[in-house]
């Protein structure tokens, strides 16, 4: 099947013009999603709860399509097609960053009808913080980990680090939810012992001198 031909603000404005390519429901989630690195369909179906597999198959091509996104296949023993932003599409991180913050003050308390995975954690937390290195993160939900300061690559993932953290940090929910509304900073909740804080280096020198 086809990409759909592409709707327009028909706008002569570059808001506009962005929106023509990202504005459609489920486009934004899905680049936060490949924001992770390579990721099989049925695991971008499963981390985005709610989204029928028609319309996931459409966003997806749309931004093949838009230059956003690419789709490849693994070597074996894999073989299987995954979709990866491009250089293009890594450009969303600091929108997806900004709107996320501005998004803050919306969060209230959790919804029964809210869905949560550990690695929704992973923005808000690359935003509290200062300094490149790899940090891990373990949550009741499950672990993952972070690039901070990552350029032209993925900037989280789930699961443990692949190698040796600069830092580890372990905290709960309510905590990692208070900084992602804005309500407490990872430094305060780090000197408050809502964190626990492991390495070496420049990381987690920050946070424990705050």
């Amino acid at each position: 099947m086809s990409p759909r031909a592409r709707r327009s603000y028909d706008q002569y404005c570059s808001v506009a013009r962005a929106l023509d390519l990202v504005g459609d429901r489920w486009t934004l989630l899905i680049v936060r999603e490949l924001l992770a690195g390579p990721r099989r369909y049925t695991d971008l179906h499963a981390d985005l709860p709610g989204v029928s597999t028609d319309v996931l198959a459409s966003r997806l091509r749309d931004m093949e399509r838009d230059g956003l996104a690419t789709r490849r296949r693994l070597p074996p023993p894999g073989a299987a097609y995954v979709y990866q932003l491009t250089c293009r599409g890594l450009e969303l991180l600091p929108v997806l960053q900004a709107l996320g913050e501005w998004g803050q003050p919306e969060l209230g308390e959790r919804r029964p009808t809210d869905a949560v995975r550990a690695h929704w954690f992973a923005l808000p937390l690359l935003r509290a913080l200062e300094g490149p290195g790899v940090v891990e993160v373990s949550l009741e939900e499950g672990d993952f980990h972070l690039y901070a300061g990552a350029e032209n690559g993925p900037v989280y993932g789930d699961g443990p680090a692949p190698s040796e953290p600069d830092v580890r940090l372990v905290l709960d929910t309510d905590t990692c939810t208070a900084i992602s509304r804005g309500e407490l900073t990872l430094v305060q909740a780090v000197r408050d012992g809502r964190v626990e804080v492991t390495g070496e280096g420049v990381l987690a020198k920050a946070l424990w001198e705050g």
